[in-house]
């Protein structure tokens, strides 16, 4: 080996051992930030405790939503904050979150609730990641057809958004976590899979044009006959309320196509928390902000 050549050579050795460092300060960094965001959680838990308790009393002494809807966002990031590179990580813990929110809601009075877990789009992302993501819901979903894990009030669960886009073994946990469901005034859950607000209304549409070329409409007729009730009778929510309010967490403002209709009245509260990370305070204090406000239903 020449000069020059040994000296790329000890070079490339330098840089490969810098970047090598680097991704290990870079490791440790999360690690100990991971870290210091849990020692913090345990020296405030009892201020929280006490925090926690007037936010009830203050929640519970006014009118509350009946129906809130939840954007979930964040798993992701707050994974790989907590220092875990892993994403399964993130969607395993956002799952469980999913399940307190519904007894935090049944603890306040909301009588439905629907969850926004996975994007038409999402469905798009790499294989593994869908994978797990599919792997996850499945799980969760299982849990609750088996009463492995229980909500502290009975449900009844519903499942919207395109099926047959769904993983195999996801859209037959789908069919098995039916058996909860519940028609005897207990809470609506509804679970946004494989979701699309655009893909709901193309549907809509299409579904009720064809109703009404199978009944012998004129052609000409159809524009006027595609009233607001035809339409509505066709989207996935059909027989459920509209939300009233509807939380969106990781700090994004903005609603990304989630039931575009459906939302036209609705509340919004934006919370800064990744999913996995929000809290029954976070969750108090939008209620509370909701009742706050004076609702206008576009007037």
């Amino acid at each position: 080996m020449t000069r020059p050549e040994r000296g790329l050579a000890a070079d490339a050795t330098v840089d490969g051992a810098a970047r090598d460092a680097g991704d290990a300060l870079r490791t440790a960094r999360r690690a100990f930030d991971g870290l210091g965001i849990r020692l913090a959680a345990v020296a405030l838990r009892p201020v929280y405790a006490v925090y926690l308790r007037r936010l009830r009393a203050e929640v519970a002494a006014q009118p509350v939503p009946e129906h809130v809807a939840v954007i979930m966002d964040g798993n992701r990031r707050w994974a790989a904050r907590a220092g875990h590179t892993d994403p399964g990580f993130g969607h395993r813990a956002g799952a469980e979150k999913a399940l307190e929110l519904v007894d935090w809601c049944a603890e306040t009075g909301v009588r439905e609730v629907t969850l926004w877990a996975l994007s038409l789009e999402n469905l798009g992302r790499s294989d593994d990641e869908v994978g797990t993501i599919a792997g996850v819901a499945t799980d969760a979903l299982t849990a609750l057809a088996t009463g492995r894990r229980r909500t502290r009030v009975p449900i009844r669960l519903r499942v919207i958004g395109r099926r047959d886009a769904l993983p195999e073994t996801l859209r037959a946990a789908v069919e098995d976590a039916a058996a909860v469901s519940r028609d005897d005034g207990a809470m609506t859950v509804t679970i946004a899979l494989g979701y699309s607000g655009r893909d709901e209304l193309l549907e809509a549409f299409r579904a009720t044009v064809r109703d009404l070329v199978a009944e012998g409409a004129e052609p000409w007729s159809i524009p006027d006959a595609l009233t607001e009730g035809a339409v509505a009778a066709h989207l996935y929510t059909v027989g459920s309320s509209d939300p009233d309010l509807i939380i969106r967490t990781s700090g994004e403002i903005r609603l990304s196509g989630f039931m575009p209709w459906q939302s036209v009245y609705s509340e919004y509260y934006f919370s800064d928390a990744y999913w996995p990370a929000f809290r029954e305070i976070d969750f108090l204090r939008a209620i509370r902000t909701y009742q706050q406000r004076r609702r206008r239903f576009g007037l």
